[in-house]
């Protein structure tokens, strides 16, 4: 099994990251406050201005340490890595499966739908009694027929485009009842559905945020077993996008993502001072905030779940490794079809 290394975030400005032996050593206003070693790092993510030593850099491609540089609100801005050893064979196989992408988008958006419906589930299992009546009924209905999407899609010959309408449809279900699980005692914080660029109150913020961290983790994984990140098979080819991480994403968005944003505000973990408002109308996390949601994540990560199809108990943040590993011996031929994670 893969070792799951750690992600080190830095998200004060005008830190300073140096190298000092094998370690990373994080310095603010010439004070050392962080020291780790570079074998345990499997990444380095950095918010706003944060320098960065030119032989910190070297050091961390050379261990294969992928550095990835967002703006102060999250937004990618630049990745910085070693020579990628991408399994030419492989990658031509994947190309050619880009093709003629429908079993692999059924094994997507089944996993997604799946996941989206057991959230669900999981809210009306743990939370049912506290549910008005009008919300509960929702929420019901709505995984009443998200259980027929998933029926549709797994078992019927449609092609990818219309797997791809399928699965906005259950998006629209899902998002459209998503208000009902968030029970945060502040009136801001609810979601009057998805919106993206940029995130116009506190709950897309949540989950954008949380998705632009899953989208790297996708990404590495992908790289990791020799795929090509930018060609996929859900999400159509498209310049500068990472079409495969998205892809990957995708069925582990309900479970790792739209869960822990759910438990940071129903337990009172992130309250509307977490946010601010931008001049643009774009609501965004503050450095409290977004502290208080690296630190979740991480702890996520950690979390044991035994996997279904390899029959195997592994952490969460091994996920889209797992999923990456599976995909490829699908596309080596090795596995007859690509199995979806469905989170239980």
């Amino acid at each position: 099994m893969k070792k799951l290394l750690n992600t080190l975030y830095v998200t004060t400005e005008n830190a300073s990251l140096r190298k000092d032996g094998e370690n990373l050593v994080a310095e603010i206003e010439g004070a050392e406050r962080a020291r780790v070693p570079l074998h345990m790092l499997g990444s380095l993510v950095t918010f706003g201005a944060i320098f960065l030593s030119p032989p910190l850099m070297q050091s961390c491609a050379s261990h294969g340490v992928v550095i990835v540089l967002l703006d102060r609100v999250g937004r990618f801005q630049a990745r910085i890595e070693g020579p990628v050893s991408g399994n030419v064979l492989l990658r031509r196989q994947q190309y050619r499966a880009s093709e003629r992408p429908d079993e692999i988008v059924r094994g997507f958006v089944c996993g997604k739908v799946a996941n989206q419906r057991a959230v669900l589930q999981r809210a009306l299992r743990d939370y049912g009694d506290e549910f008005a009546p009008e919300a509960k009924n929702a929420i019901d209905a709505a995984v009443t027929r998200l259980g027929a999407i998933l029926q549709r899609v797994g078992f019927a010959g449609e092609g990818a485009d219309v797997v791809r309408g399928s699965e906005g449809e259950a998006a629209q279900l899902y998002f459209g009842v998503f208000n009902h699980l968030i029970r945060a005692p502040d009136a801001e914080i609810a979601f009057r559905g998805r919106s993206r660029r940029p995130p116009l109150d506190p709950m897309n913020a949540l989950l954008s945020f949380l998705y632009t961290l899953l989208t790297h983790d996708c990404r590495a994984a992908a790289e990791s077993v020799g795929l090509d990140p930018a060609v996929g098979f859900l999400h159509r080819d498209r310049p500068g996008r990472p079409s495969l991480a998205l892809d990957l994403m995708e069925e582990m968005r309900p479970a790792l993502v739209d869960r822990l944003a759910l438990s940071l505000v129903n337990r009172r973990q992130i309250r509307s001072k977490d946010f601010s408002v931008a001049d643009n109308g774009a609501v965004l996390l503050t450095d409290d905030g977004r502290k208080t949601v690296l630190t979740a994540w991480q702890e996520r990560k950690k979390a044991e779940r035994k996997h279904a199809f390899i029959d195997e108990v592994a952490p969460l943040g091994l996920t889209p490794f797992l999923q990456a590993q599976l995909l490829a011996r699908h596309l080596r031929g090795d596995l007859d079809a690509y199995p979806p994670w469905f989170w239980k």
